[in-house]
């Protein structure tokens, strides 16, 4: 990454040479003016109001408008002779809890970089002080033109620096907050608790920017000659009056249902990754076929007719009779045979 800004950090009589490198880059998507009619650049010209002229950027300087309108010209050497202590030093005055700076003073990021090999000793040493102290440094740095508040803190194995707005940069939320009396009741709140349960927390990594996505695709399309049909954006909720209760209901129940459809979904796919682990594959033999009956066909009573009925009836009674016979010669054969009588002897005279 390219530096920016050579200096050094100024700590306490410690000083380490660093070179200054943007922390953060834009990748929104930029447009250039266009005369409608025809397609044509749109473009700037910088003209002089007394003379009408154009101006190259080299004769172009610095003035300072009064209240009045007046120009009060300031030349680069005006600027140059001015006791700046901090023109090429970034000059910590502090160190502090990082929970004592307000968000609202964050500006700009950096990455400070060891510049040459004698640095890294004292920037591996403020580092680990940082580190261990669990507090940020406040400091002070000129960066184009003028004075800068920063704070040092560390990423990872770097040193990097926020720009802060100095504190009477910061507006008073004056006329801001809602200016009517309102009552929250307790189970709003616990609603309210419950809705931020269920949304849970979000991988800051995985969100991106929909927009600058969408933009980007109809660039392509219109590259490619092809014109994109209209979507019709989602209309606004605002400015509606809603039934607070109801909306945090029916937020808690939908919340829980997404997150209930992806467990469901991810439980289900563990268990089929599971099953098809342990399965085991058990061979089926093939079964023998029982020995075809032959049965009379019974006839439906709404078709059948009287001949047909004393036939049936006929049959039974027959059938019937064969068993019977069946039956009594298979327990006359199982019967036991008499016993033979023995004759009694006769007593003699």
């Amino acid at each position: 990454m390219r530096s920016i800004w050579n200096g050094a950090i100024s700590f306490g009589l410690v000083s380490i040479p660093i070179k200054l490198v943007n922390a953060t880059e834009s990748r929104s998507v930029s447009f250039r003016q266009i005369h409608a009619a025809d397609g044509g650049r749109i473009r700037y010209r910088k003209v002089c109001e007394l003379d009408d002229q154009e101006v190259a950027a080299a004769e172009i300087g610095k003035a300072y408008e009064d209240a009045d309108g007046t120009l009060i010209p300031i030349t680069d050497e005006d600027l140059a002779s001015l006791p700046l202590p901090t023109a090429k030093t970034i000059e910590i005055v502090a160190f502090v809890p990082a929970a004592e700076i307000d968000p609202l003073q964050m500006d700009a990021a950096y990455y400070l970089s060891a510049n040459g090999v004698p640095a890294a000793k004292p920037y591996t040493l403020l580092r680990e002080a940082l580190k261990r102290s669990k507090k940020v440094a406040v400091a002070k740095y000129a960066l184009r033109g003028r004075e800068r508040l920063g704070m040092l803190r560390v990423v990872d194995d770097v040193i990097a620096m926020h720009g802060l707005l100095w504190p009477d940069e910061i507006r008073r939320p004056e006329g801001v907050a809602p200016e009517t009396d309102v009552t929250i009741r307790d189970a709003e709140l616990d609603l309210a608790d419950a809705l931020m349960d269920t949304l849970g927390r979000v991988d800051l990594d995985t969100l991106h920017d929909d927009y600058r996505a969408a933009v980007e695709e109809l660039i392509a399309a219109k590259a490619e000659g092809v014109e994109p049909s209209p979507e019709r954006a989602p209309a606004a909720a605002g400015g509606k009056v809603i039934d607070l209760m109801a909306a945090l209901e029916s937020s808690v129940k939908a919340a829980k249902e997404a997150r209930g459809a992806e467990g469901e979904e991810v439980a289900r796919a563990a268990e089929t990754a599971e099953a098809a682990e342990t399965a085991e594959v058990t061979e089926l033999k093939p079964r023998k076929r029982a020995a075809k009956k032959t049965t009379a066909k019974a006839v439906p009573k709404e078709t059948g007719t009287k001949k047909s009925t004393a036939a049936t009836t006929a049959a039974t009674k027959k059938t019937a009779a064969k068993k019977t016979a069946a039956t009594a010669k298979s327990t006359t054969k199982k019967a036991a045979p008499a016993k033979k009588t023995t004759p009694r002897k006769r007593a003699s005279a």
